[in-house]
């Protein structure tokens, strides 16, 4: 899934990516890939695994709200879908 995660700071966001974004620029943070024939150091991977830690959450939230369908089908306005998406944490507590 090629989603970047805001873990921001306001003003100054860091956005935390998966490797799909590497080269993406300043805005982007992404783990490591492995060099040909080499393995990563251990500094390296602890990287990775704090940066999938970050990720986690969010990519969690994106595959629920990509199992409502409202989110699939939806034929209305984008402002719309915003404040569709601001209930849905209100929804989903009280299932």
């Amino acid at each position: 899934m090629h989603w970047a995660s805001s873990v921001g700071l306001l003003g100054n966001e860091l956005h935390v990516a998966d490797l799909a974004y590497q080269g993406g620029g300043p805005w982007a943070t992404t783990g490591i890939k492995r060099r040909p024939l080499q393995d990563l150091t251990c500094t390296e991977k602890t990287l990775n695994r704090a940066l999938a830690e970050a990720r986690a959450p969010v990519e969690r939230g994106v595959a629920r709200l990509k199992s409502w369908r409202i989110f699939c089908r939806s034929r209305c306005s984008p402002n719309r879908m915003t404040s569709i998406a601001e209930a849905v944490p209100t929804l989903e507590r009280q299932r």
